[in-house]
C-alpha cells in the first residue's frame, strides 16, 4: 500500500470549514460544518447505541493484555503503541466500540495506514454513519488518492442531498495540497454533476478551474453561481478577482453595480474598498471605508484604514482626529496608532510632538522604527549623545535590525561630520558582519570622507563582488576618482556600469554628466545634468549643472540655479564652494 504523509491539518480542516464558506453555511452555525467529534472514553452513549447488538467475543488472555496494554500506554502518551495495541484489537473482535477508539488513538498517532483499515472496518460495521466517510475521504484525498476517495466523497453528498452545496464548500479545502488541479477540477466537476441547483457547486468549480489555469470555464461557473443566488457575496468578489486580471475597471465597474443592488452587502463593499486601495483610487477608497465605518463604528480597524488614507492623500488634519478616534474606540493596537501619529507629526514639521508620540510605541511591529525615529528626531534637536544613548539601548532580534542600528548611529555621526567616529562604529560591526552590502557602502562613503581612498576603494570593489549588480557601488568608486581627477577613463567606464544598471538615478546621472565635463564632452554633459536636476534638484547636482552651464557660457542662467537652490539649502558646502569660484 502507497505511503500517506500526514497532515495536521486534516481535522482543523473539516472542523473550521472552508474559509470562504458560503454566507448560508456561516448562518447556520454548527449545523452547518462537518463535525468530527471522535469518540472518546468518555463517550456517552444514546438509547439507540445501547440498544445495537454487539459480537459475543470470549475474552483470551493475550486479548486483556492487549486491551491493558493499550489503555496503559493512552494514558502514558505512548500514542502509537496504543494505537497499535486497539488495531490488533479492532482487527480481532470487529466490535464497533473498539474500532471507533482505534480509529481515533491511529488518528491521533498519526498512524495514516492504520487510520484508514480503522476507519474501512468502522464504515463497514456502521455504513450509514458519516463519521468514518468523512475521515476516509479527508485521509485520502490528502494523501493524494483522489480516486480513492470519489465512493466516499460521493456517499457524504448524497446522505444529506439538501445540504449537498454546503458539504461541497467546506470540503474543498482538502483539495489545496493536491498539485495536479486538473485533475481536481475533473473529480470536483463529477461529483457535482448530480447537484447543479446548488450555487456553491458553481462557486467551488468556478475556484478549482482558476488554480487549474481555465479562467474562461472559472468566468463561466461562477456566472452560474451568481445566477442562482444573486444576492449572494461571495461569487461577486471571485468573479471580480478573475475579472482584475485582464481588466481592473470593468471589475470594479461590476462590483460598483452589484453594491448599487445590494448596498448592505458588507463583505463585497470591503472587497471594493480595498481594491479601489490598490488601484491607487484613494478617495474613493476612504468613500467605501466610511460607509463601513457608518455601519461599525466600533470597529478600529476600519477607522485606522480611513486614517491612513487621509496621510495618503496629505490631508494631516483630518488625518489626526481620524487616529485619535481609531484610540478613542480602544480596540486597535495603541501602539501602532501612536507611531502613525509620530509619522504625521514629522510631515507635519511637528517635531516636539512626532517625539512624544513615538516614545509612546511600547510594543509591537513599529516599536524598533519608533526608537530610529526618536534617535533621528533628537539629532535634529542638536542631541546627538542622547540620540546615540537611545540607539545604543535599542534591543535588535535579528542581525538586519542590528546592522540598521549602526547604519542609523553611522550616518547621524556623519551629519554631524563626525566621520572618525562614525567609521569606527561602522568598522566595528563589519568585523561580525563582514558581507554586509549596507554596512560596507556606509563604512566605504566615510572613509572617503576621511580620506582613505585605498580604503574605500578595497571597500567597494568587496561590494561590487557580493553584489555585481549593486549600481551605486560602481557609482561611487566612478564619481570619487572623477573628483580627484585620477584614472578618468576608468572612472568613466564605472559610472556608465552604474547607469546601465539604473538609468533613472538622478545621482547617477548627475555622475554621468560631470564626467562628461571633465573628459570634454560639453553637450552629453548638459544633456545628462539638466536631467538629473529635473528629478533631483540637489545642491550638489545645481552646483554641478551650474558650472557646466558657466563654461558653455549661460552664466545668468548658471547663477540663477545656484542662487535660487543656496535659498533653499543655506549650508550646502558644494553650493558656497562653486559660487565663491565663480562669483568671487
Amino acid at each position: 500500500m502507497k505511503k500517506i504523509k500526514f497532515s495536521a491539518l486534516l481535522l482543523s480542516v473539516l472542523l473550521a470549514g472552508c474559509a470562504h464558506a458560503p454566507r448560508q453555511a456561516e448562518e447556520d452555525g454548527a449545523a452547518g460544518q462537518l463535525q468530527l467529534d471522535m469518540p472518546s472514553e468518555q463517550h456517552s452513549m444514546s438509547q439507540a447505541e445501547k440498544d445495537k447488538v454487539y459480537p459475543r467475543i470470549e475474552l483470551t488472555g493475550q486479548m486483556l493484555y492487549t486491551f491493558v496494554l493499550g489503555d496503559i500506554a493512552a494514558q502514558r502518551g505512548q500514542r502509537e503503541l496504543a494505537a497499535q495495541a486497539y488495531y490488533e484489537l479492532a482487527i480481532a473482535t470487529r466490535d464497533l466500540r473498539v474500532v471507533r477508539r482505534a480509529a481515533q488513538l491511529a488518528y491521533e498517532a498519526r498512524q495514516m495506514e492504520q487510520t484508514l483499515e480503522a476507519f474501512k472496518l468502522w464504515h463497514e460495521l456502521e455504513p450509514k454513519a458519516v463519521m468514518p466517510r468523512q475521515m476516509l475521504a479527508t485521509v485520502l484525498v490528502s494523501g493524494g488518492k483522489l480516486e480513492e476517495s470519489r465512493p466516499y466523497l460521493v456517499e457524504l453528498l448524497a446522505s444529506d442531498s439538501k445540504n449537498a452545496g454546503r458539504n461541497f464548500a467546506q470540503f474543498y479545502p482538502l483539495f489545496a495540497r493536491y498539485g495536479d488541479k486538473v485533475a481536481v477540477y475533473k473529480i470536483l466537476v463529477d461529483l457535482a454533476q448530480p447537484y447543479p441547483q446548488f450555487a456553491e457547486m458553481h462557486w467551488v468549480l468556478a475556484q478549482a478551474a482558476e488554480e487549474a489555469g481555465m479562467r474562461e470555464v472559472a468566468l463561466k461557473e461562477v456566472g452560474k453561481a451568481r445566477d442562482l443566488q444573486p444576492e449572494w457575496e461571495f461569487p461577486v468578489v471571485l468573479e471580480a478577482q478573475l475579472r482584475f486580471k485582464s481588466s481592473p475597471a470593468e471589475a470594479l465597474a461590476g462590483v460598483k453595480k452589484f453594491l448599487a443592488d445590494y448596498p448592505q452587502a458588507d463583505e463585497v463593499r470591503l472587497f471594493y474598498a480595498r481594491s479601489l486601495l490598490e488601484q491607487k483610487h484613494y478617495v474613493e477608497s476612504r468613500v467605501q471605508f466610511q460607509h463601513l465605518l457608518s455601519q461599525k463604528p466600533d470597529n478600529a480597524e476600519l477607522a485606522f484604514a480611513i486614517a491612513l488614507l487621509s496621510i495618503q492623500l496629505g490631508e494631516l488634519d483630518r488625518a489626526e482626529k481620524e487616529l485619535m478616534q481609531t484610540l478613542s474606540v480602544g480596540r486597535k493596537d495603541s501602539s501602532t496608532v501612536h507611531y502613525y501619529l509620530g509619522q504625521l507629526h514629522e510631515a507635519k514639521k511637528s517635531d516636539t510632538v512626532a517625539l512624544q508620540e513615538y516614545r509612546q510605541v511600547k510594543e509591537g511591529d513599529y516599536l524598533f522604527q519608533s526608537q530610529l525615529r526618536i534617535a533621528y528626531l533628537l539629532v535634529k534637536a542638536n542631541k546627538l549623545n542622547e540620540a546615540r544613548e537611545v540607539l545604543h539601548k535599542t534591543t535588535a532580534r535579528n542581525n538586519q535590525q542590528r546592522a540598521q542600528l549602526i547604519l542609523t548611529e553611522g550616518q547621524i555621526l556623519r551629519d554631524a561630520q563626525q566621520y572618525s567616529t562614525a567609521f569606527k562604529v561602522l568598522s566595528k560591526e563589519l568585523e561580525k558582519q563582514p558581507g554586509h552590502p549596507d554596512l560596507l557602502y556606509e563604512a566605504a562613503m566615510t572613509a572617503d570622507k576621511l580620506g582613505k581612498h585605498a580604503v574605500f576603494e578595497d571597500m567597494l570593489r568587496k561590494l561590487i563582488k557580493i553584489q555585481p549588480d549593486h549600481a551605486h557601488a560602481y557609482n561611487a568608486l566612478g564619481y570619487s576618482l572623477l573628483e580627484r581627477r585620477e584614472r578618468l577613463a576608468e572612472a568613466m567606464q564605472l559610472v556608465e556600469k552604474a547607469y546601465q544598471l539604473e538609468p533613472e538615478s538622478a545621482a547617477i546621472m548627475d555622475s554621468m554628466g560631470w564626467g562628461y565635463y571633465l573628459t570634454g564632452n560639453q553637450a552629453r554633459s548638459v544633456e545628462f545634468m539638466r536631467r538629473a536636476y529635473a528629478v533631483f534638484p540637489d545642491p550638489e547636482v545645481a552646483a554641478h549643472l551650474g558650472e557646466v552651464l558657466w563654461q558653455q557660457g549661460a552664466r545668468d542662467e548658471a547663477k540663477n540655479i545656484w542662487l535660487e537652490n543656496l535659498k533653499k539649502n543655506p549650508d550646502s558646502e558644494a553650493l558656497k564652494a562653486v559660487i565663491k569660484k565663480f562669483l568671487p
